[in-house]
């Protein structure tokens, strides 16, 4: 798959000349709902002998729009996240624009003559619920007439799990609540952060717990504060543990939150590695104990739990 970062507004050389099956949306999380819109393009794209594009952006369009700052702003997926699942669903030329006022500022027909047609668009696919631009004037209704057949158009229909709409906004909301289940259950994938492994104060090994440190972005957003029975992925291996999402309460107040991650039966240095944390179940919320004993009592039995978990 090759990565296009385009910059508004661009140069004709910066595009690959090949006509595509061209896929548009934001895609924060790249779920069920998503993957299948990407599908759709996926089957047109081979029914036609065409090569399959995605085009989404680097930052959602509400940090112009509402003027929210980007550090402020929380994705399901990263960048880096969105293009291992995009090359692993078969995409292969991934559009990524950069989201400015200028971009933002193109009339309707505007973004369609450069960023459907110019960019060798033969077939459009969306989501039925995508905008261009104001939705009483960009939704996918009104894009034939801007289309003026220069191309066709596929709008995917709701994808629906248990009668209700597959949504970033309803992932984000399950996460929330601790049901990472359900957000699994959405995303078709479990939840899966990304982090660097940095030195902590080294309490949990003096607990007899010893943990990785795992510092992820600002902008990643991480389920609600707790215990869960995760996995990590380390040198690409996966080692189940335990880990925390909190504040250290029991020692500290006002601390920053931190990702504290306990890998079972695991005795390596891993510092200064980029790993991942699929998060599988939420075992219990974060407790403030009076002191180290009360502490180790309730690891022991998260340690448990997360081993009977994983046992099946």
């Amino acid at each position: 798959m090759k990565v296009i970062e385009i910059h508004h507004p661009y140069t004709e050389d910066m595009i690959p000349q090949d006509d595509v099956v061209l896929v548009l949306g934001f895609f924060d999380g790249v779920h069920r709902g998503h993957q299948e819109v990407i599908n759709r393009g996926k089957k047109e794209a081979e029914r036609l002998g065409l090569k399959l594009a995605v085009m989404t952006f680097n930052q959602h369009p509400s940090i112009v729009f509402k003027k929210i700052e980007p550090g402020g702003m929380k994705y399901l997926t990263t960048i880096e996240q969105k293009c291992e699942i995009m090359e692993r669903l078969g995409v292969d030329y991934l559009y990524l624009i950069e989201f400015t006022s200028a971009f933002a500022s193109l009339s309707p027909q505007e973004f369609v003559d450069q960023y459907i047609v110019a960019l060798h668009g033969k077939v459009a696919v969306a989501g039925f619920d995508y905008t261009y631009g104001p939705i009483e004037t960009a939704s996918m209704k009104q894009l034939p007439s801007y289309a003026q057949d220069r191309f066709e158009i596929i709008c995917v229909e709701k994808q629906e799990d248990k009668n209700e709409k597959i949504s970033s906004s309803k992932i984000r909301s399950l996460m929330e609540a601790g049901d990472m289940e359900g957000a699994a259950q959405q995303l078709g994938y479990v939840y899966e952060t990304t982090g660097t492994v940095v030195h902590g104060d080294a309490r949990g090994r003096l607990l007899g717990f010893p943990t990785a440190n795992v510092k992820t972005r600002s902008t990643v957003r991480l389920p609600k504060n707790g215990v869960y029975a995760v996995e990590l992925e380390v040198a690409g291996k996966w080692y189940p543990g335990m880990a925390q999402i909190g504040r250290n309460i029991t020692f500290e107040e006002d601390r920053d939150i931190t990702v504290e991650v306990n890998i079972l039966d695991f005795h390596h240095d891993i510092y200064g590695e980029h790993v991942k944390v699929r998060w599988h179940h939420y075992l219990r919320g974060e407790i403030k104990f009076s002191g180290p004993e009360g502490l180790i009592q309730q690891l022991n039995k998260d340690q448990k739990e997360t081993q009977a978990y994983f046992a099946g």
